[in-house]
């Protein structure tokens, strides 16, 4: 089995259960993401004081 020839079998079974999932908008998803990672930065620049 080639890995093209898997590929596509998982492309049909994902499009025969659904594809995407409707309730998850991506601009939220990412948005939420960004601001994850921000305030994880902002928290290791203030606990970092060895400058």
């Amino acid at each position: 089995m080639s890995f093209h020839s898997t590929a596509a079998q998982l492309v049909t079974l994902a499009e025969a259960e659904g594809g995407t999932h409707n309730s998850l908008n991506p601009f939220l998803t990412g948005g939420g993401a960004l601001f994850i990672l921000l305030l994880l930065l902002w928290i290791t620049t203030r606990f970092n004081r060895d400058r």
